[in-house]
């Protein structure tokens, strides 16, 4: 498969910014040449970009043709990150049960060692967060790799191409929440948990942890929406239709 061109990437980027930052709005046309003035680029990677974001479940076709930016329901976000936990659960299962070395566990105790580090000696911090986010993004994408199933890594990436379902999602709003020392602590506990779990054998376990793991990014992102500081701070926010209260 060929790599995507500078232009595609460039204007992917560009649009799915437009869309989280909230300049374009859910509901809203994309207009083809409108995007082509204002990104710069001609219409066949404008194209491209619409049709990625499809996928990504931030843009969907109407009628007249074309497409428009989507909407989100709180209940459309908990349904994503659930999907996450679960397809992440049963890799956590998949990589217990077939019994990893130590050798094959080295590079996720690792990863958890230099966590346990950032978090609990440094402390998360703006000026550290990025490192966070790679560290946490690095522990999942282990455990994926564990399970060895070309299968379930491919639908775990589709997964998380889902608007607002990576195990990332919601950890810059995490940082500026009240509770962040708590939350922090919490989901290295599951990380520490899971590792345990893999290593004794323990596929049920490792599986469940793993979901109540996922299930912490719902929470987060109730506490976050219920402030509407912290609710800024989430990435898309202004496609999220707030129908009912939150319950948190």
């Amino acid at each position: 498969m060929d790599a995507p061109s500078p232009q595609n990437v460039s204007a992917l980027m560009k649009l799915r910014e437009l869309i989280l930052s909230g300049e374009l709005k859910a509901g809203e046309r994309l207009s083809e040449l409108a995007l082509v003035e204002r990104l710069g680029v001609s219409r066949t990677p404008i194209r491209t970009a619409m049709m990625r974001l499809e996928q990504e479940g931030l843009a969907h076709p109407i009628p007249t043709g074309g497409f428009a930016v989507s909407g989100f329901s709180e209940r459309d976000i908990h349904a994503a990150i659930e999907i996450r936990g679960t397809l992440e659960g049963l890799a956590a299962r998949l990589a217990a049960e077939r019994r990893p070395s130590g050798t094959d566990l080295s590079g996720l105790k690792e990863c958890l060692a230099a966590l346990d580090r950032l978090i609990f000696e440094d402390g998360v911090t703006s000026d550290n967060f990025s490192r966070y986010v790679d560290l946490n993004g690095c522990f999942h994408q282990i455990v994926i790799d564990l399970a060895d199933s070309n299968v379930l890594s491919r639908q775990i990436a589709r997964a998380i191409a889902l608007p607002f379902a990576s195990a990332s999602a919601f950890v810059t709003v995490q940082a500026q929440l009240p509770e962040a020392r708590i939350l922090f602590t919490v989901a290295q506990d599951h990380h520490r948990c899971v590792v345990r779990a893999i290593e004794d054998g323990e596929g049920e376990r490792a599986e469940f942890i793993m979901r109540e793991h996922a299930r912490l990014a719902r929470r987060n992102l109730e506490i976050a929406l219920r402030n509407h500081k912290t609710r800024d701070l989430v990435p898309g926010s202004s496609l999220i239709s707030f129908e009912s209260r939150l319950a948190v």
